[in-house]
């Protein structure tokens, strides 16, 4: 895949949306392109968050460990971006994401991302605005299993 190219693809991914195209070729530049095979772990819970994901082709699963082993709690695909909080937060991974076909991937270290954050604050804005809105969502599934176990408890 060619600067060009990647560059196009990163206009498809939501959060780099109405970024200058010299800004994504520069994001391209300082990515590195890697490629999954079915079955991979692209990164392990627990495990230092040193880059984020920009999913370019493929789909990962998400997965969480939990009492009962590992749960598949999301899917994500092309134009995702992923394992952007382990290297905001400087916290370990939240989850395992495990390829679930064959995956292109641009990632990005966490010092190139920081530094298009400080340079771009209007990439830094769609960051937050694509992490509130996970968080909104993960508080309305949590709201909602807390809902049905209650259910199950009282019933």
């Amino acid at each position: 895949m060619t600067i060009g190219s990647e560059v196009d693809a990163l206009c498809k991914v939501p959060l780099f949306r109405g970024i200058e195209a010299t800004k994504l070729r520069l994001l391209a530049s300082i990515s590195e392109r890697i490629r999954f095979r079915p079955g991979e772990h692209l990164c392990s819970q627990g495990e230092p968050g040193d880059s984020a994901f920009i999913i370019l082709a493929g789909q990962a699963d998400v997965l969480v460990a939990t009492e009962n082993g590992q749960q598949v709690v999301a899917r994500v695909g092309a134009n995702d971006i992923v394992g952007e909080i382990a290297i905001l937060c400087d916290v370990p991974r939240t989850a395992t994401l495990v390829a679930i076909d064959e995956m292109d991937v641009l990632t990005i270290s966490k010092e190139n991302f920081l530094k298009l954050l400080k340079e771009f604050p209007e990439m830094a804005l769609k960051v937050m605005r694509v992490l509130a809105q996970r968080l909104e969502k993960a508080t309305r599934d949590f709201g909602a299993a807390t809902a049905t176990l209650a259910e199950r408890a009282s019933g």
